[in-house]
């Protein structure tokens, strides 16, 4: 009876309200999904019905038959390597540079930090000219390389990691120092097992964000064998017909990886983004 009455005291108006709110939103996040994943079994002339068909009647795996008749799983594996190396890439160029602009005093450390910050404002289009022209001078282009080495500086991750290491005890760094621990060791056997939660973020973060970067992907790729998922996909679309049903299926096929990545790794997810923000 008494945890009863606690139920029926939650039930305020505010309480109601602010759940309906919630529902509200979250129903209108998850309906793109519901639409593509539910849109990725309809035959082309229901795809393309209006009034539209909000549940598949007589569902077909013909989508998915044509979606495969590609090279889908070449593809696949250049996402996953494209993300994985960039992931991997980033969390040790921003850990290193978080935990010295956090942690070592030298002069115009605030100078390079500001920069850092200064250009998280910058959108990629604004550099991706002179980017270009610089892989191309390389020799890079349809290349691996043009994707990952220049996404290893992601000012993001240096500022979060920068924030996060902030909160690590000096004391415990100065006595590993006393103890005659050399900067190398005191990196790896130290720092980084300490900065965990907040690559866990940052490695989704980075992940996500190179599985999805297709503009980057449109600019330096050129062969079909080089392109990954998201921009194989893309290539789907006919001159003059519009196969709605195999692109739906295709994007949901690309969205497995993201959502097995986030409910693997989301407790580390979380536990970064908090933790990260308790000094500024």
């Amino acid at each position: 009876m008494k945890s009863y009455g606690i139920v029926r005291n939650k039930l305020t108006p505010s309480f109601i309200i602010s759940h309906l709110l919630l529902l509200v939103m979250a129903l209108f996040f998850i309906f793109p999904f519901y639409w593509i994943v539910t849109g990725a079994f309809k035959v082309q002339n229901v795809a393309v019905a209006i009034p539209p068909e909000w549940f598949p009647l007589e569902p077909t795996l013909d989508n998915f038959t044509a979606l495969f008749k590609n090279p889908v799983w070449r593809w696949t594996f250049n996402s996953f390597f494209v993300a994985a190396a960039e992931m991997a890439g980033t969390c040790l160029v921003a850990s290193m540079a978080g935990y010295v602009l956090a942690k070592k005093q030298f002069p115009g450390r605030n100078i390079i930090f500001t920069m850092f910050v200064a250009a998280m404002a910058l959108p990629k289009q604004v550099i991706l000219v002179p980017l270009f022209t610089m892989i191309a001078d390389f020799g890079w282009i349809d290349e691996y390389k043009a994707l990952i080495l220049p996404a290893l500086g992601w000012p993001f991750g240096i500022f979060l990691i920068k924030q996060f290491a902030q909160t690590l005890p000096g004391e415990l760094l100065e006595a590993a120092k006393v103890d005659g621990c050399s900067e190398l060791r005191l990196y790896y056997g130290i720092v980084l097992p300490l900065l965990k939660p907040a690559l866990g973020a940052l490695a989704i973060f980075t992940f996500i964000n190179a599985w999805n970067d297709y503009f980057s992907q449109l600019i330096m790729i050129r062969s079909t064998p080089m392109m990954t998922l998201p921009l194989g996909v893309a290539t789907l679309k006919g001159e003059y017909t519009t196969p709605y049903g195999v692109l739906m299926a295709g994007a949901a096929f690309a969205s497995i990886p993201m959502i097995v990545i986030f409910l693997l790794f989301q407790k580390a997810f979380t536990q970064g983004i908090t933790m990260g923000a308790v000094k500024g």
